[in-house]
């Protein structure tokens, strides 16, 4: 047990949850493990994970923390949070996250000393498909606030985002002019916003931010890059508030509910299947999928179906990111996985190239052919060889898979661009 509570000591440490939180968790963990009995087909190492899973996911919250939404509209949701932390990019991703709701949003630039930051704003609304507020660069932030609420009513929105200046560094001026706006307008959510990559510098001003105003939940942002997620556990610890949205990405389609569960299982190295699945569920076409399930298994599918397939893996995202939802995947993938998003522009470039007729008949590719089309695409006749050869082992490889059988020989490692066929989305 003591070996075990050690590697989890070390896993939270690594994952950047604070000294004095993790020191606090281990000894709840200890708590709880007292008296559970062991079964007799697990290993003790194996129930003390269990133990820590669950007590990761109670210290998170157990389930996911909703928005507040105000009984008579509109809503009002107030970021707050240190400068370069993603306030002014979250608030679009609010936006697109409440438009899916049906919801009509206004952004409301009340920062008005950081250098463009209402112009970001109205670039940010107009791709988010909202509306947007904002009485110029030298108006009253407090004023600006209060306008907004007559605005949002003429404009028929059912939320409003306010938009609150940062800092470099927490100061009694910054915390006045945001005790103000929320003593005025009274929003229904506080949300503090903060970059999971800074660790325990967020820790530190959430602390701050706490003090001076009511908080209600947090925005973790940049939670796609290499932080595991403790920060997530500090920030719950130390404000008390629940961490409501996570940044995934720089696309503003990229906001994802906070999962308490999901969360343990990624701080633990356990992988996050689930957001996989989900967002393959989002983007993959269920028909196309199932018609090119068919194609496989009578082993007749082409390089047009392929280009297909390709596409509708990319709207998933970046490939190495996707590998890191997968438990295990992430230490059993080379760095040069990194190169994996160039070498699909390759192979997508290769088919580009080729006309309908030689996609859907790859057999008629013969020595001109395969010139004209390294020409067009940019490439090497090698390149365009090494695609079509992958491609027909490919095309074996599946049929066999798809019939139950097995595959004689294995894959390479070492391919040519192009080589790097994405992966099936789950469902395929």
């Amino acid at each position: 047990m003591r070996d075990a509570l050690q590697q989890i000591r070390t896993a939270l440490l690594e994952a950047d949850v604070n000294f004095q939180v993790v020191k606090k968790f281990i000894a709840d963990v200890q708590e709880a493990a007292l008296g559970e009995k062991v079964l007799d087909s697990i290993h003790p190492g194996q129930q003390i994970v269990k133990i820590v899973h669950d007590e990761l996911v109670k210290v998170m919250g157990e389930k996911n923390a909703p928005l507040a939404k105000a009984s008579k509209p509109p809503t009002i949701i107030m970021l707050v949070g240190l400068q370069g932390q993603g306030k002014t990019t979250s608030a679009g991703k609010l936006a697109v996250h409440l438009k899916k709701a049906g919801q009509k949003t206004l952004l409301v630039g009340a920062d008005v000393y950081r250098p463009a930051a209402i112009r970001q704003l109205e670039i940010v609304a107009q791709q988010a498909g909202a509306e947007m507020f904002s009485l110029g660069e030298h108006a009253d932030p407090v004023e600006t606030c209060l306008m907004a609420l007559g605005e949002a009513g003429l404009r028929g929105c059912d939320t409003i985002v306010l938009d609150t200046a940062g800092r470099l560094h927490v100061d009694e001026e910054m915390m006045l002019e945001a005790r103000q706006i929320a003593d005025q307008l009274n929003p229904h959510e506080i949300l503090f916003v903060a970059n999971a990559m800074t660790g325990q510098d967020a820790v530190n001003s959430a602390r701050q931010f706490h003090e001076a105003l009511p908080l209600s939940g947090v925005i973790l942002t940049q939670m796609d890059g290499d932080a595991r997620g403790g920060a997530a556990i500090s920030l719950i610890e130390v404000t008390g508030c629940p961490v409501k949205f996570v940044g995934v990405g720089e696309k503003l389609d990229a906001l994802e509910p906070f999962h308490p569960e999901r969360m343990a299982n990624q701080i633990l190295g356990m992988g996050d299947i689930v957001s996989l699945v989900e967002k393959a569920q989002q983007v993959v076409d269920r028909d196309s999928a199932e018609n090119l399930q068919k194609k496989m298994r009578r082993g007749d599918w082409d390089l047009e179906d392929f280009l297909g397939h390709m596409r509708q893996v990319r709207k998933m995202g970046n490939i190495s990111d996707m590998l890191q939802k997968i438990p295990g995947m992430s230490k059993m993938m080379p760095q040069g996985m990194d190169m994996a998003e160039d070498e699909l522009k390759y192979t997508e470039a290769i088919i580009l190239s080729m006309t309908l007729k030689e996609r859907r008949n790859p057999n008629l590719i013969n020595g001109s052919r395969r010139r004209r089309i390294a020409d067009g695409s940019g490439t090497n006749v090698q390149d365009v060889n090494a695609l079509l050869k992958e491609f027909q082992k490919m095309k074996v490889m599946m049929k066999q898979m798809m019939k139950g059988g097995k595959g004689k020989g294995k894959r390479r490692g070492g391919m040519a661009p192009g080589g790097m066929f994405p992966p099936m989305p789950p469902g395929f």
